[in-house]
């Protein structure tokens, strides 16, 4: 069973700091793609930013020059630094990743439960 689990969330104040993480677990023999996605209420879930294989790093343009996604395969683990954050910034935030679960299997798309992220004016 693959679990993904994000943490790192909470309220900051804007201009603030925070520290995303979205820990893979489980059955896992590789990774593939990961991304970062949040969702504001009453808005549709959108791309914050994304990272493939070879570190290959791909940003919102509301979110560029201030986030940075980051991954440690070693700790199938993956980060998202967010800076000078600002109260639009505030959504519940989802990893998800493409894994295979062994050598055989396919690629598939896993979700985490989401971590909100708040900030304040």
């Amino acid at each position: 069973q693959v679990q993904l689990v994000e943490s790192g969330g909470g309220l900051v104040q804007a201009g603030g700091s925070l520290r995303l993480s979205c820990l893979a677990s489980g059955s896992i023999f590789s990774i593939n793609h990961l991304s970062w996605y949040r969702q504001a209420p009453g808005k549709q879930r959108e791309l914050v930013a994304s990272i493939g294989n070879g570190d290959n790093t791909n940003y919102a343009d509301s979110v560029k020059g201030r986030f940075t996604i980051s991954r440690d395969s070693a700790k199938n683990t993956m980060y998202l630094h967010m800076n000078s954050l600002k109260p639009e910034d505030t959504a519940v935030y989802f990893c998800n990743a493409f894994l295979k679960v062994n050598e055989r299997s396919i690629y598939t798309l896993y979700w985490g439960q989401g971590t909100q992220v708040t900030v304040s004016s």
